[in-house]
């Protein structure tokens, strides 16, 4: 498959990866942009062993964990604060604009490796891929997938 219909197809998928792990726009768009990249890279060693979008949902979370990694030690380093800038919407935008900033705020909120179960999850892969790509057994991505929606459920009880 060629890049553009990688791109064409997995598109919206990879902003929301980037975005569940990522709330400043720009660091976002950078983000997307890494994951493009690294997608871009990677295509030629698909070997078939799972499913494309597998494959390119593993490339896609392994580059937001390294952002997230480095953003860390950047802000450890410079203790400094981003604050994305708001603009004036409609109520019912603006409402639903904050349902899903509370709900990826929350999801931020949980540990690296719950945080890409669960995003994985959301995108309707099975335990399986999620399996394969996090590298973590059956069990053990219910098991997170549980505990992941429990707390973003008490999580946004409480923010509501």
């Amino acid at each position: 498959m060629d890049f553009n219909n990688l791109l064409q197809q997995y598109g919206p998928l990879f902003s929301r990866v980037a975005a569940s792990y990522e709330a400043n726009h720009a660091l976002c768009q950078e983000l997307l942009q890494e994951i493009l990249l690294a997608v871009w890279q990677a295509m030629p060693a698909f070997k078939g062993d799972s499913s494309e979008k597998t494959y390119v949902l593993k490339i896609a979370h392994n580059k937001a964990v390294s952002h997230v990694a480095r953003q860390v030690r950047q802000l450890e380093e410079t203790m400094e604060e981003d604050i994305a800038p708001a603009g004036p919407k409609l109520e019912e935008q603006l409402q639903r604009n904050e349902q899903q900033q509370r709900l990826l705020d929350a999801i931020r909120s949980l540990p690296i490796q719950s945080r890409q179960v669960l995003t994985l999850f959301m995108e309707g892969l099975s335990y399986e891929d999620i399996a394969e790509v996090c590298g973590l057994s059956l069990s053990n991505v219910g098991v997170i997938i549980s505990r992941s929606r429990n707390q973003l459920a008490k999580e946004l009880s409480h923010a509501g």
